[in-house]
């Protein structure tokens, strides 16, 4: 394991300095003001790589999310936002497209920071897919459609009818994004609700408040009316929990735990709310007999230890042919061994720590209950000796089905890998957990893959591939993985109502 330079000898940049002093007193988006809780508590913001405290941002009470959505409601009644053209939302999220691309490198930074994750990364991928996301969802603005329908009512001889229907926008959407990908969750949900017209509450995790905050910059920037976003930082179980049960709020959104998920879907019943959930998995990665060893033995790797393997859809449990077991799993082993652990604004840092110390000591302890029920570590299997909270990514071998690192979402750098005989029991393997957000087949043989993809009950199959996303594909899960599909033409049916018209002509 190569252990890069310790997280006390990186400083953060000019701009990025600029911004957390602006923002010292604790201070989040509500209309188009940024002001402190209503009891002015703040919450440490802490940097995973060091464990030091380097922020504060405002605890948001029931109070401020009341404020919140007040000031969305204002907002999506106010013709400024209601009456504005779908030519001219399009231009919006263009404009705020342009802008997080303009501050690229700022918010890689600030995600690196806040979260852990390489600066190189979050520059790459974080920012880059956010980017993509908003123009694509600009595009649909102009787009959203309602159709004419040929009618015939049969108690009504002889009448002359004419009968359409028309998408509206929901409402007042409250959104709670993860602290996997801060910046690229916001997007994600805030794309759709500019497009067709919503307006939002945006509450980022605790963890990783920043990166929404300077978003909520830039989108008064680009020129959004007064209340169309705010931003309220605090803890799930105050703002969350409010935003979830809010008589106000016509339909919350919310990616995050399947425990979480089923919590905000009971709030959500206190007024009918609409609900869409983005929650966890436990992602099968199978490879074939016939799969190409080196494709499928980096294609495994990087499926679990890509952000540290804090991904829904990380490829947790890896199913290999007998034949070809030991190569594969000896091999990802191996690239483990070679990943290189430090702080996210070291250049040669490519896996950082985890999100926080709870989430550290989360992820040790499965691997502990792992070892415990009589898996094997081929590598890693402990904490990082150093500052901050690393794991050492890990790949264990001789794990039961029922094992609990098998059956749970550990959430971390931690890999399970299991032979298997033939396509029947693999199907039944990858099938059996509560989750099915995706999974991922390697092989070379379609007559093969054609047969196993259908019998996978998960929202993506990749073939050959994992994690690969694109703003077109709709995303989301079966089973407990949740409701709901993000991205594509899909992810516009979340935010709108449609609506018949029929009339007598």
């Amino acid at each position: 394991m190569h252990i890069s330079s310790q997280g006390s000898q990186i400083a953060p940049s000019a701009a990025v300095t600029e911004f957390l002093s602006r923002l010292s007193d604790g201070r989040m988006l509500i209309g188009d003001r940024w002001v402190a809780a209503a009891d002015g508590a703040t919450f440490d913001v802490v940097d995973p790589a060091t464990g030091r405290v380097f922020h504060r941002a405002p605890q948001a009470t029931a109070a401020d999310v009341d404020a919140a959505v007040a000031a969305a409601r204002e907002a999506f009644e106010n013709p400024a936002w209601a009456d504005m053209t779908p030519t001219a939302r399009g231009q919006l999220l263009w404009k705020l497209a342009d802008l997080i691309e303009a501050n690229a490198d700022e918010l890689a930074e600030i995600e690196s920071l806040d979260n852990g994750k390489a600066k190189v990364i979050a520059r790459h991928a974080d920012v880059v897919l956010a980017v993509d996301f908003l123009r694509y969802m600009a595009g649909w603005a102009t787009k959203i459609e309602g159709s004419t329908v040929p009618v015939s009512v049969p108690y009504m001889p002889g009448a002359k009818l004419f009968a359409y229907t028309q998408r509206e926008p929901v409402g007042v959407v409250a959104q709670i994004v993860p602290w996997n990908f801060p910046l690229l969750m916001a997007a994600w949900k805030l794309g759709p609700v500019l497009a067709v017209g919503c307006t939002s509450v945006l509450k980022p995790a605790e963890q990783t408040p920043l990166s929404a905050l300077r978003l909520g910059e830039l989108i008064l920037e680009a020129g959004y009316p007064a209340g169309v976003v705010n931003v309220v930082t605090g803890f799930g179980h105050i703002a969350g929990a409010r935003l979830a049960e809010h008589p106000d709020v016509d339909k919350v959104a919310f990616t995050g735990s399947t425990e979480v998920g089923k919590l905000i879907g009971h709030a959500a019943m206190s007024n009918l709310k609409r609900v869409s959930l983005e929650l966890g998995g436990k992602s099968p990665v199978i490879v074939l007999p016939d799969a190409d060893l080196e494709q499928s033995i980096g294609g495994a790797a990087n499926a679990i230890f890509f952000n540290h393997g804090q991904v829904c859809t990380a490829g947790s449990r890896l199913y290999v042919h007998r034949s070809i077991f030991d190569r594969v799993a000896e091999g990802v082993a191996a690239a483990a061994k070679g990943i290189r652990l430090g702080h996210g604004l070291d250049p040669e840092t490519q896996m950082g720590p985890l999100v926080s110390e709870e989430q550290a000591r989360r992820v040790a302890g499965y691997i502990d209950a792992g070892l415990s029920e009589g898996a094997e570590a081929l590598c890693g299997g402990r904490r990082a000796d150093r500052d901050g909270f690393f794991v050492e990514p890990t790949v264990l071998v001789g794990c039961g089905p029922d094992a609990t690192v098998v059956r749970e979402e550990i959430f971390g750098p931690v890999l399970c890998a299991m032979p298997f005989d033939d396509l029947d029991e693999v199907a039944k393997a990858a099938n059996d957990t509560p989750y099915g957000l995706a999974a991922s087949v390697w092989g070379t043989d379609l007559r093969q893959i054609h047969r196993l993809v259908p019998k996978i009950k998960a929202g993506t199959v990749w073939v050959n591939a994992h994690n690969v996303l694109d703003a077109a594909l709709p995303f989301g899960g079966f089973k407990q993985s949740g409701w709901g599909r993000e991205m594509g033409r899909s992810v516009l049916d979340l935010y709108t109502e449609e609506k018949s018209v029929c009339m007598v002509v």
